[in-house]
């Protein structure tokens, strides 16, 4: 594995070159690098998934060499996500050759979205790569309830995972989905353990992606209302901090953290929109909540050359919409994929 170097880069400040039919400058590409997972969260799975065939999915060398394409079309972020990225077999290797853009100051950051269950054996290898922000999702500090959302997860083994990327020096946000009749009341306690551990926090609102085994109209809580809630004891005030993402971000007075919010369906963030999704099976998503698709995984298996790569990756770019189609109270989901096939 190749180490990653501090040693500071030269910054490419060439101007973005994927701008969207509406102005709006893509920078961010989160990458699926599996569609498994080895969890089966009740608002993400159905408990029986069938997962994608081997050669159906992209390899590592496919994946690092259409990252590296968006790179080279100026952007400056990758998010690794699944399924659940780390239960990829040869992970680190991809994560290694990556790191190869931050050493050159093509890429600002190289970070991952993951559930913990691995991050104990991997976090002082991700350390090394030179990821320093990752994303995991925990939605309660309760064994019992975490065993019933996840279909018999382990709590100790996501903490002590937390706790081995905090100890390798990378900074953790954890991203909690606010579930109406599991979590609404454990809220601020979560909040308040996330920033005791130095950890910023995310509040997301459930998304209707994919069919699963429970209703989510039933567990949808709005973000608006679990705002005001929190700013009946909280001093809570709206601050200018961004990471690439869609959360707004706000700052608790009384315990010194940030907490995001991500509402797709109470306040929709679209007009700022600056990132697309690339499935583990090569397909392009511009937006999460529409059933758009591009197929880069044809384009480069059919033998095209980096130009033709480039112009299908601006086709899809110039094709992008102007918002998406979320709507909690709808009869089927927004769309028919699974986040853990779009890329959490």
């Amino acid at each position: 594995m190749t180490p990653y170097d501090d040693s500071p880069a030269q910054a490419v400040l060439a101007p973005p070159r994927l701008i969207d039919g509406f102005g709006r400058a893509v920078t961010y590409l989160r990458v699926s690098v599996t569609d498994r997972c080895d969890l089966r969260c009740l608002y993400c799975m159905s408990e029986h998934m069938t997962f994608l065939p081997k050669a159906e999915v992209l390899t590592l060398e496919e994946l690092d060499r259409l990252a590296t394409a968006f790179v080279g079309l100026g952007v400056r972020k990758l998010r690794l996500t699944g399924g659940e990225p780390l239960v990829r077999k040869g992970f680190m290797d991809l994560v290694a050759g990556l790191s190869r853009h931050l050493r050159s100051g093509a890429l600002d950051e190289l970070t991952l979205t993951t559930n913990g269950t691995q991050l104990e054996r991997f976090a002082g290898d991700l350390a090394r790569c030179g990821v320093r922000r990752i994303n995991v999702s925990l939605d309660t500090l309760k064994p019992d309830l975490f065993r019933k959302l996840t279909r018999g997860g382990d709590l100790e083994r996501v903490i002590a995972g937390i706790d081995a990327a905090l100890a390798a020096g990378i900074r953790v946000k954890i991203n909690a989905v606010a579930l109406k009749h599991d979590n609404a009341a454990e809220l601020p306690a979560l909040i308040q353990w996330a920033h005791a551990r130095g950890c910023d926090i995310t509040l997301i609102e459930t998304m209707p992606l994919g069919e699963v085994d429970q209703d989510r109209t039933d567990q949808f809580l709005s973000l608006k209302d679990v705002r005001r809630d929190l700013s009946s004891f909280w001093t809570i005030e709206d601050i200018h901090h961004a990471t690439g993402g869609p959360a707004r971000y706000t700052r608790v007075a009384e315990t010194g953290g940030r907490l995001g919010l991500i509402t797709p369906l109470s306040n929709h963030f679209c007009d700022t929109c600056n990132r697309v999704r690339l499935t583990c099976t090569g397909t392009l998503h511009t937006c999460l909540g529409r059933d758009d698709a591009s197929d880069l995984r044809a384009v480069i298996r059919g033998g095209a050359t980096e130009a033709q790569l480039q112009q299908a990756i601006f086709a899809a770019i110039g094709a992008k919409s102007q918002g998406h189609d979320f709507q909690i109270a709808a009869a089927r989901p927004a769309v028919a994929r699974h986040m853990s096939t779009t890329g959490g």
